[in-house]
């Protein structure tokens, strides 16, 4: 069923929650999302390959080898990232997708819209911070 949004709509309290207008504006936003790191990884791929130049200078090499592992290494988060949003993606699908994994209670449209990908409210999101700061502390 196709949902017709216009580029100004955003999700508001004054609509039924996760209604289809809602669920369509939250997965093109992951979609946009998603297609955005992808294409960061394939400029950074492009990069990675073509800085192939030998550093004669150790200095110049070992600054090379550290730039290359840092970006390395925010690739593999945004492969997480993916894999995040891959996961948001199924629960619109299945329409749990907006619902607190904890408490099941509807998660802000705000907090939705600054963090699609979002599974907790922000009660429990605190409770699980709270309760994790409590273990590292030990």
């Amino acid at each position: 069923m196709a949902v017709d949004l216009d580029e100004s709509y955003k999700p508001s309290e004054d609509e039924p929650f996760m209604c289809d207008r809602q669920r369509e504006y939250f997965r093109r936003k992951l979609l946009a999302w998603k297609e955005d790191i992808l294409q960061e990884s394939r400029e950074t791929l492009a990069a990675l390959q073509n800085e192939n130049e030998n550093h004669p200078d150790l200095a110049d090499r070992a600054s090379s080898e550290t730039d290359r592992a840092i970006e390395l290494r925010a690739r593999d988060r945004q492969r997480k990232l993916i894999a995040k949003i891959e996961s948001a993606l199924t629960r619109l699908e299945e329409g749990t997708y907006g619902y607190c994994e904890e408490t099941g209670e509807p998660i802000s449209l705000k907090r939705l819209d600054a963090r699609p990908i979002a599974t907790l409210s922000i009660e429990a999101q605190e409770r699980h911070e709270r309760r994790e700061k409590v273990y590292r502390d030990d």
